[in-house]
């Protein structure tokens, strides 16, 4: 005997002159396998559709008489096992509970519960151990008045919506489950069945745990937000660095921070050390090299406002020729300045070691007369140090002035003279160190020379072949120019970019 759905009984399947009900002899599993559907199946598919045109495999496809072929053969077997007691006249109820062996399988059967009989109004699934998520196949049986999955190990949301389908549904039993907590939309859901079909299913919370989660949330909740009070404190104050960029205060570094990048001040950072300052080198968090110039000698509150003040200007230059100032740091027990780091490779070191051609002596005085030029016309308030031993080289072998300072009076002529006796440096590879009044003496020894005797002090490295004689007479001249303070005969700034201009393009050409 076969299963179509019918209501209200089954329709029976008369194939030839056999009882169809005696080919049912193996268990499911093997029937599926060795039973094929009888000559006459797809007119005993039609007739039934006629008489009944609410079956559910109605509207199904030639292609699909397979599958509602072996859903009949699953509904005889469930029929049996569900212990029915007129299975050839209905199939009113499925009853698989504390049946763990059979449950699954006939829960997998997908194809039945697609064309699932219109004759069942009950479902029992319960006591089995069943994991997994809720088994959705029962919606299509939408015509069950009873439901039970309680006491088995499902989880998951719980297909609230779906139960719109189950219009006749008025017991339903999910108790002693795993199932997630509901959510307030879902109140309706609740109202609609007893709340004892709910009993410790994880859908409803739990009443004992909510307490505790309360008062977890009233003691933990405070401390969070105070730890979190705590540690954003301790990053905006100490390691700000830590902080995305946009909420960094730009330009600003912290003792905390300037002990990091030097791994504690490690000797073995330890650049340079004197009287007045230490020098170390250091690394930022992003890998940048970096120059940590710090000033032991303590501060008043009006010198460090003062500090303060000239650093803002200083990190806004930006040009090749000037090392660049990254920050500062101005607490109470350290004050720092922080500039990108450049090798100690200077001037005098150059000129001491390699005796340079005249060309790239030209070529230096053109970058510093560039980053002079570029401070003039927009930071004149801006001092700086020109002697060889502050001129640092870049890795492009560029110069670049590395020594600044803010002046309250701040003056040209002051700056023009210092580069004066830069030129004379560069022209004689002499310091003024070596003479007793240092600068002063310096210019006097050069002034005795020129114009008669010009080549006694120019640099004896430097070759006497081609041109490069005359112009290193015509920069001597230049450089006693600028340091010349009597009122009027010093060249300004745009005079003395002028003529080195023309110095250097000369020898490039």
């Amino acid at each position: 005997m076969a299963f179509i759905n019918s209501t209200p009984f089954f329709i029976i399947l008369i194939v030839s002159s056999t009882s169809f009900s005696s080919a049912f002899a193996g268990s499911v599993v093997e029937d599926l396998n060795n039973l094929k559907p009888p000559p006459n199946f797809k007119q005993t598919i039609t007739n039934n559709c006629q008489l009944n045109p609410s079956l559910r495999y109605c509207n199904a496809t030639p292609h699909d008489l397979d599958e509602i072929f072996k859903s009949t053969i699953v509904a005889s077997h469930l029929c049996r096992e569900s212990k029915n007691p007129n299975c050839v006249e209905s199939f009113p109820k499925i009853n698989l509970r504390d049946r763990p062996k059979i449950a699954p399988l006939y829960l997998s059967f997908s194809f039945f519960w697609k064309y699932c009989p219109l004759t069942i109004v009950v479902i029992d699934i319960s006591h089995n151990s069943l994991r997994g998520e809720f088994p959705s196949d029962v919606f299509h049986c939408t015509q069950i008045r009873r439901l039970d999955l309680s006491h088995n190990e499902l989880s998951g949301e719980v297909p609230i919506q779906n139960f719109s389908l189950l219009n006749n549904l008025t017991m339903l039993n999910i108790s002693y489950n795993y199932f997630s907590e509901t959510k307030i939309s879902d109140a309706q859901f609740l109202k609609r069945f007893n709340s004892s079909s709910f009993i410790h299913s994880g859908l409803l919370p739990d009443h004992n745990k909510f307490k505790i989660k309360a008062v977890l949330l009233l003691i933990l909740f405070p401390l969070v937000v105070i730890l979190f009070v705590v540690l954003l404190s301790w990053l905006c104050f100490w390691r700000p660095d830590f902080l995305p960029r946009m909420f960094r205060r730009k330009y600003k570094f912290t003792p905390a921070m300037l002990k990091a990048e030097t791994d504690g001040f490690s000797k073995s950072n330890l650049v340079r050390r004197s009287a007045k300052t230490d020098i170390y080198r250091g690394v930022l968090r992003d890998g940048s090299r970096v120059r940590i110039e710090i000033y032991k000698s303590s501060a008043s509150r009006e010198n460090r406002r003062k500090f303060v003040e000239e650093c803002r200007v200083l990190v806004e230059l930006c040009h090749e020729n000037l090392v660049q100032v990254l920050g500062w740091c101005d607490s109470r027990r350290l004050k720092a300045v922080v500039t990108e780091w450049v090798d100690e490779y200077n001037v005098e070191m150059w000129l001491s070691s390699t005796a340079p051609q005249w060309k790239y002596r030209v070529g230096v005085l053109m970058g510093i007369v560039e980053g002079m030029s570029y401070l003039q016309e927009g930071w004149p308030e801006v001092d700086y140090d020109l002697k060889t031993s502050s001129i640092l080289f870049s890795q492009n072998e560029e110069p670049m002035i590395s020594r600044f300072r803010v002046e309250e009076h701040h003056s040209c002529t002051r700056k023009i003279y210092k580069f004066g006796v830069l030129v004379l440096e560069m022209v004689t590879n002499r310091r003024p160190r070596e003479f007793e009044g240092n600068e002063v003496s310096f210019v006097e020894w050069v002034t005795e020379y020129y114009p008669g005797n010009s080549e006694e002090v120019i640099d004896e490295k430097l070759s006497r072949a081609g041109h490069d004689l005359d112009h290193a007479t015509e920069a001597l001249e230049l450089g006693l120019m600028c340091t010349e303070t009597t009122q009027g005969q010093q060249p300004s700034l745009d005079e003395v970019y002028d003529v080195i201009s023309r110095l250097h393009r000369c020898c490039v050409a």
